[in-house]
């Protein structure tokens, strides 16, 4: 990988500018959520550790290019504080004399949180004026923010270009885990695809079949490629416009030796809600009535059987409805296999996406997946094959 690390970066008596991901949860000027706040502590104490002084550039909410008080970065100085274990100086722009005089006054150990970058209209739009401006404030850049690697912003690309840049240790475990899932995996490589919609995840399809030897499909996305291949699926959530996509896509993974494993039974149902009536039905015999919310027994012997024979696993999105019993069955028992052969050292296990993690946690089976990563659309775009803005410029 092309890419620099911390190791490779003299920091001592260095001014850091680390871009970070710190748009946390906040409820009455509390953080209610503080993973993203936790994730950054490893980078920021090895730079401390190497004699710099982290300078921390991050955004919050969407304040399109304006000041606007509810989302200042000052209200998360107190969780900062506490994760990192050191004084956190806030400073009220991030840049010009009143950033610049801070930074210089900022003792060893200290670290310095600058205001939200999107205050400037020029973030979002890649200024190369507003870029200078911050890189005037630092000696180093290091992105740790791979969840706004897939922004060209000012903070996460122009600045990488103005000063020598290097991966906090954030972005160099999501890059490192993704390059060991789809640049360079030992294989056979499972991906495991659900989802409502085959519209919302054309591309990361189309690039999975070039790259995995089997793809799973499941969910919503089950039930277009099931009426693709003219099986009725009665009132089920379906991309009827979508179906000639879809054999397009089967037809494509044909001939790239990439299987496509769809749900070979299904749960179905005639209400949508907890604990509704149910069965387990081939996935040719649902009901004209009813609809698909799962995937069958015999669609998850077939799910953990591929997984036995894998040595690397890419997971995005949920089997079937798994926000409701017993509608997350298929979801549990596949999630909770891989997590069982990621915690036996025998898979390779990389996970991402705002439904995945959500769901891998309900399943209580993301603490033993290899890598979670909860960067959403960076991670998606990633999969799909796309150059990540931020993570190119540190090429």
């Amino acid at each position: 990988m092309a890419w620099k690390t911390l190791d490779d970066m003299d920091l001592d008596g260095k001014r850091v500018l680390t871009r970070v991901d710190i748009n946390v949860p906040v409820e009455d000027g509390r953080v209610t959520d503080a993973t993203r706040i936790e994730r950054i502590v490893p980078t920021v104490q090895d730079i401390i550790g190497k004699g710099g002084v982290p300078v921390l550039l991050a955004h919050f909410g969407r304040p399109k290019g304006k000041v606007v008080t509810k989302m200042s970065l000052q209200q998360l100085v107190p969780a900062l504080e506490q994760a990192i274990g050191k004084d956190v100086i806030f400073v009220a722009d991030s840049r010009g004399p009143a950033a610049e005089a801070a930074i210089a006054a900022a003792q060893a150990g200290q670290v310095v949180l600058l205001e939200n970058t999107r205050f400037h209209a020029g973030e979002e739009k890649n200024d190369p004026e507003l870029a200078k401006e911050m890189a005037a404030l630092g000696d180093v850049y290091c992105n740790d923010a791979f969840s706004a690697a897939h922004r060209a912003h000012a903070s996460t690309e122009g600045l990488a270009k103005l000063l020598p840049a290097c991966a906090g240790r954030l972005m160099q475990a999501e890059l490192s885990a993704l390059e060991a899932a789809l640049g360079a995996p030992e294989r056979p490589v499972v991906a495991v695809v659900g989802g409502a919609k085959v519209s919302t995840k054309l591309d990361l399809l189309s690039n999975l079949i070039e790259k995995v030897d089997v793809l799973v499909i499941g969910g919503g996305m089950a039930n277009t490629f099931l009426a693709a291949k003219g099986i009725d699926v009665g009132k089920s959530l379906c991309e009827h416009d979508m179906t000639g996509t879809a054999k397009e896509i089967m037809e494509k993974a044909s001939g790239l030796n990439c299987e496509i494993l769809l749900p070979s039974d299904v749960v179905v149902a005639r209400e949508f809600k907890t604990g509704a009536d149910n069965e387990t039905v081939a996935n040719d015999a649902c009901p004209a009535d009813a609809m698909i919310l799962d995937a069958g027994p015999d669609a998850v012997a077939k799910i953990t059987a591929a997984l036995d024979n894998a040595e690397t696993l890419i997971w995005n999105g949920p089997l079937g409805a798994f926000e409701i019993a017993p509608f997350d069955t298929a979801t549990n028992a596949a999630a909770a296999h891989a997590a069982a052969l990621s915690r036996a050292g025998k898979l390779v296990s990389v996970a991402g996406g705002g439904d995945t993690v959500a769901a891998l946690n309900k399943a209580d089976a993301a603490k033993d997946f290899t890598y979670i990563s909860t960067a959403g659309g960076a991670f998606l775009e990633w999969m799909e094959g796309k150059v990540l803005p931020g993570v190119a410029a540190l090429g």
